[in-house]
């Protein structure tokens, strides 16, 4: 059998244990939130100006399209404030691929709560491997979320559509000739990298649509000579991601953001939040702050003077000035007001970017990074963090991840509503229909 073959019966056959489906639901919970932030912000919204509804499907935080337009604004909605949750192992974003390509297909087919769970677990089993199979070669030039999200969305819809193994096949050898999304989009303030993880969603549906009605696609377009892992990556093991299919279940390890910026940043965050804490630092006290971290941290979030929201959530230097004066990187952090208050500049200026061998050796399994902050007392103090707040190694809670939705939520559709949704969340599983479901 081919890697496709063995993926797709995989997903017809799989039996999710209670902490695969419980995962299942907080990942929902979790994407919510950043679709109904990011749904109010362009270029979701510019998006949905151009293709929106009307149709049997939800768009966050309000209005409807069919299911091929749903998955592609909400997808984009989603990727759009960089709240969205992570695959450490495979530099790789499923909730914003898998979970708007499940959600347009289950509604447009009526299907249950539990029904819905499975298609976010297989989503995000098939696609979390093939991510971590081809990675870190991958990620030097690709986007693995506009990518490999191709085939997260199409696992997703494939079983929201209820496809048997073979027409699953299909779906995916079809989304791997559509997977596209180049990593220079993060270089400037364009709109292209939330489009990517939009178009991989969309792309997935399409694709188990497709599949339904008869389109085949070439069976080993993962692991053939000219497939997809060797023309996209150094040549990835199959046999090695393939080996625990079905015994761990990858949904459980995804990372929820601590931070409303690339998770590049996460790290260093954590470890500046802890000194400040501890040492009751404010920004007056701080003359420096040094950052050891890995390669891709100083590469793609090394910019130290952000003009635009986009390029913000993109620097480091920025993030930090945000977490010593504010406490926290919020949405609220990367405001046009925000953006122009000199403090937060000052601070950023005081932070130098160093790469450490230690932590480029322990990348991707681990993001770590080292901070050392001196005072204007002359002191100069240092922390280590060897991972991020919400990584599976340090989890965040059920309550973390519950005041986290509010905190994206309420502000645009309200706390009754935002408790609405959460409580839809939490029964989801006995839930009959999902479309009788008000998420937003």
């Amino acid at each position: 059998m081919t890697v496709i073959q063995r993926l797709a019966a995989f997903t017809e056959t799989m039996e999710p244990p209670a902490e695969a489906m419980e995962a299942a639901r907080r990942a929902l919970l979790d994407w919510l939130g950043a679709a109904i932030a990011g749904g109010v912000e362009p270029p979701a919204t510019l998006v949905a100006s151009a293709f929106e509804g009307p149709g049997p499907c939800q768009l966050f935080p309000i209005g409807s399209a069919d299911p091929r337009t749903a998955a592609l604004i909400n997808g984009t909605a989603s990727h759009t404030v960089e709240v969205d949750d992570i695959f450490r192992d495979g530099l790789f974003h499923p909730g914003v691929v898998t979970i708007p390509a499940a959600l347009a297909a289950g509604e447009a087919e009526g299907i249950d709560g539990a029904h819905l769970m499975r298609a976010i677990i297989a989503g995000y089993e098939v696609s979390n491997r093939i991510a971590r199979a081809v990675n870190p070669s991958h990620y030097q030039y690709w986007h693995t979320t506009g990518t490999v999200g191709f085939f997260g969305a199409a696992a997703g819809a494939a079983v929201a559509l209820s496809l048997d193994a073979s027409r699953t096949g299909h779906a995916l050898a079809t989304s791997a000739t559509f997977a596209a999304g180049l990593r220079h989009a993060f270089s400037s303030d364009a709109m292209s990298k939330p489009l990517h993880a939009g178009r991989a969603a969309e792309g997935g549906v399409a694709a188990a649509m497709m599949a339904r009605a008869g389109v085949t696609g070439v069976m080993d377009m993962l692991d053939g000579a000219r497939g997809f892992g060797v023309a996209m990556s150094d040549g990835p093991d199959w046999e090695a991601t393939l080996s625990d299919l079905g015994t761990r279940w990858t949904v459980a390890e995804t990372t929820p953001k601590a931070h409303a910026c690339c998770g590049h940043n996460f790290a260093a965050l954590d470890a500046i939040a802890k000194l400040c804490t501890d040492h009751d630092l404010r920004a007056d006290d701080i003359v420096s702050v040094d950052v050891r971290s890995y390669r891709a941290a100083l590469d793609i979030c090394g910019n130290p003077h952000p003009v635009s929201a986009a390029e913000a959530r993109f620097s480091l230097p920025y993030c930090a000035g945000l977490m010593i004066r504010k406490g926290a990187v919020t949405p609220h952090g990367f405001s046009d007001a925000a953006l122009a208050e000199p403090e937060t500049r000052a601070l950023a200026s005081r932070v130098s970017l160093v790469l450490d061998d230690g932590a480029e050796a322990r990348f991707p399994g681990a993001r770590s990074a080292t901070v050392a902050i001196r005072t204007t007392g002359g002191e100069t103090l240092e922390h280590h963090r060897p991972t991020r707040k919400g990584d599976p190694d340090d989890p965040m809670t059920d309550a973390e991840l519950a005041a986290k939705f509010r905190a994206l939520a309420s502000p645009v559709i309200g706390p009754d509503r935002a408790a609405a949704a959460e409580a839809a969340i939490a029964t989801l599983e006995s839930a009959r229909d999902i479309r009788t479901l008000t998420l937003s």
